[in-house]
């Protein structure tokens, strides 16, 4: 990972299991929700899950046309 506070995180992906995507950038438990913006009157998290294990790359910048996958904008 570069040292860009905003590079994307890897993860595994387990097919079926539901996540929660931090929006507001307030979770210490990046790129997942710990439940930060409940505190910071924030955006909630983005829900999602997979139809099959795979390995993917999250967003932590927030800006992605793609969540909660990188699309690169953290580079832009």
């Amino acid at each position: 990972m570069s040292d860009n506070k905003f590079s994307p995180i890897a993860v595994a992906l387990e097919k079926d299991k539901n996540y929660s995507w931090c929006t507001c950038g307030h979770s210490i438990n990046q790129p997942f929700c710990d439940g930060s913006h409940r505190a910071q009157n924030a955006t909630p998290p983005m829900r999602f899950s997979c139809e099959e294990d795979k390995n993917a790359h999250l967003c932590t910048c927030k800006l992605t046309s793609n969540p909660p996958y990188c699309d690169g904008t953290h580079k832009k």
